[in-house]
């Protein structure tokens, strides 16, 4: 039980995290940099994980970078980018929610995980809240800013079991860096093709890249992915629901955004979501905790330096 709660407190990091990056993206960062914005979060914090873990990838770590490093961080980090900007902090945050049944449904076929029906109850109960969050009716909501919150959530919903699927023998705070590394290389040449020239940042805007970079991206991904590989995906999954808690409460205390009281049993229903998710007896393997599926080129013998994750 002890070993859980660490795993799930180390977890929580990263939507925390995740919910601090909207009001970061939102009040300090340039609006029309889409592309530059994106590259300036995932390349920094991708050469910082390279530098404290300097491993190479291997084997078929070289392609499976590439397309993690495409959906969870390029069109990821893209979209959020995106959504911060056309959304309040709250609302932004919020659409993201969708993401703990998403990842269930999707980490079935993936690495035989089959949804346990508390999973499913409590991200439902979780999906209630944030609905009663977002659909306060104080303001009109951007539509195109929506569509790129849900996208968001599909791509990294998706990568993110894809990585589940692939963690076996590679190191989690190596294989981030990877994908961050490709992610920023990716985006690099088309921001410059797209819009042009790098913006002049001020300090206050280097500041709050700096942020976004090492915090909400290296340390906050290091962790989710660490998660990802302890505990089932519905358990992961249901932590992310700080990341609309944290979102919400910082907009309402820092950015000045109204919490009504409909948005306040919202928090308190997603809040019950993730609590009720959490494993609750010690020394009691999980059903739904499947390894996954083996991959021909990953037995132990041929990378015994990044055979045992941390």
């Amino acid at each position: 039980m002890e070993a859980n709660l660490r795993w799930v407190a180390l977890t929580a990091v990263a939507p925390v995290a995740w919910g601090t990056n909207y009001f970061v993206t939102h009040e300090f960062l340039p609006p029309d940099r889409p592309l530059y914005g994106a590259a300036l979060r995932a390349l920094p914090a991708g050469l910082v994980l390279l530098a404290l873990r300097r491993q190479r990838p291997r084997g078929a770590w070289w392609w499976r970078s590439a397309v993690l490093g495409l959906l969870n961080m390029s069109v990821f980090f893209v979209l959020v980018y995106a959504a911060s900007q056309l959304l309040p902090t709250s609302v932004a945050s919020t659409v993201m929610a969708v993401s703990p049944l998403t990842m269930m449904l999707i980490a079935w076929p993936l690495v035989s995980e089959r949804p346990r029906t508390a999973h499913l109850a409590c991200a439902t109960i979780g999906l209630a809240g944030v609905c009663l969050m977002l659909l306060t009716g104080t303001e009109g909501v951007s539509v195109p800013g929506v569509l790129a919150a849900t996208a968001a959530m599909l791509a990294s919903s998706f990568g993110h079991i894809l990585a589940k699927r692939w963690s076996a023998g590679a190191d989690v705070l190596a294989s981030t860096a990877w994908q961050l590394t490709a992610g920023g290389l990716f985006l690099l040449p088309v921001a410059a093709a797209v819009e042009g020239p790098p913006p002049a940042l001020s300090m206050p805007t280097l500041l709050a890249f700096g942020y976004v970079a090492l915090v909400a991206t290296a340390l906050a991904f290091t962790a989710w992915f660490t998660g990802l590989r302890r505990l089932p995906a519905g358990t992961v999954g249901l932590i992310g629901l700080l990341n609309p808690v944290t979102g919400v409460l910082l907009g309402t205390a820092v950015a000045g955004e109204a919490l009504t009281v409909q948005q306040l049993c919202g928090l308190v229903l997603v809040l019950a979501g993730v609590v009720l998710g959490q494993p609750k007896r010690a020394g009691r393997r999980d059903s739904s905790q499947v390894p996954p599926h083996p991959v021909a080129d990953e037995r132990p013998a041929q990378a015994p330096s990044t055979c045992n994750p941390p």
